[in-house]
């Protein structure tokens, strides 16, 4: 019995100390979180749409807006795409609208249907003094958003390049994380355990923290993103709500008369067995499209920047 009595006293110690560092963890989480504000303000304009505050980067002059939609859990849309955007900047005007919970955009419990989706982004688009049509480059999940927004309005969109983007047929076939790993994942970030992850676990997560396409300062700012934003509720929600999207946009049909090009990763492929015949079955419905294969992960635009810009200038001479 004494020996039970010192394990459960032991075990109450434990449970004290561990109750404390998380106390601690989240105290500190909560001031970094203030002075990273502070030392990184948003570089784009900041509206509000819906009683929250987005943050729309833009920059280039050209004649053709391309709009860039980040995937599921993008810490830093803007630092994300910027591979890319660099090597398009001086041919066209670049927009990376951040959505709720993504970037600077503030993380709200706002619905996340498809249709909530889409309208916040047009909104935030027209706040910031941006006039379709558009072309629009969604990466993975968002590409849900683009094909829908072409379904209702035809008009905005002059075409759309998929950056790995998901289809309505690719959702049926992506794994869908179990609730308890979103969950436990959503408690880490929220508390600042996150913080304590070794770099090389960070650059694991945060690929271009180990390129050269972003600058010491950028880093920086990508892992206070990281920090920020690595799971929030409305990220949370967009998974929750990925098949109900899935479906509406799929009983819509097909935006055959606007023009596609996809590219699609190998990578994703490995992870998702079927992805790439689902999405080139999906531009045989499509009068104009084209698709390349790339050998590269699902952060296809991270590695594959220089072939997908000049693919992108290529397809947009043409079809202009």
């Amino acid at each position: 019995m004494r020996i039970l009595k010192i394990i459960g006293i032991g075990l109450i110690i434990l449970l004290v100390l561990v109750g404390i560092f998380l106390i601690a963890s989240m105290i500190n989480h909560r001031n970094q979180l203030k002075k990273e504000a502070k030392m990184y303000p948003p570089p784009g304009n900041m509206v509000n749409v819906n009683n929250k505050t987005l943050h729309v980067f833009k920059e280039g002059e050209g004649d053709v807006t391309l709009v860039f939609m980040s995937g599921h859990g993008t810490s830093s849309p803007m630092l994300d795409f910027k591979p890319l955007w660099t090597r398009m900047v001086e041919d066209y005007k670049i927009v990376v609208v951040e959505k709720s919970g993504y970037g600077w955009s503030d993380a709200s419990n706002s619905a996340r249907d498809i249709d909530t989706i889409l309208e916040e982004t047009r909104e935030a688009l027209n706040l910031s003094g941006e006039r379709g049509p558009f072309v629009l480059l969604p990466h993975s999940m968002s590409g849900l958003e683009a094909i829908y927004w072409a379904q209702k309005y035809s008009d905005e969109v002059t075409a759309i390049i998929g950056l790995d983007p998901t289809t309505p047929d690719a959702v049926e076939i992506l794994p869908m994380p179990p609730k308890i790993q979103l969950d436990l994942i959503y408690f880490i970030s929220r508390i600042g355990l996150s913080r304590w992850m070794a770099e090389a676990d960070l650059k694991e997560n945060l690929p271009l923290l180990k390129s050269l396409e972003l600058t010491e300062e950028e880093k920086h700012q990508y892992t206070a993103s990281f920090y920020r934003s690595s799971l929030t509720k409305d990220m949370m929600k967009e998974v929750n709500n990925l098949k109900k999207n899935a479906q509406e946009v799929a009983t819509k049909g097909y935006p055959s008369n606007i023009p596609m090009l996809f590219f699609i990763s190998t990578g994703q492929e490995k992870v998702v067995s079927g992805w790439i015949k689902s999405l080139t079955d999906y531009l045989d419905h499509i009068s104009v499209s084209q698709y390349e294969v790339l050998d590269t992960g699902h952060y296809i635009h991270h590695e594959k920047a220089d072939v997908i810009a000049d693919h992108i200038k290529q397809f947009i001479d043409a079809i202009r």
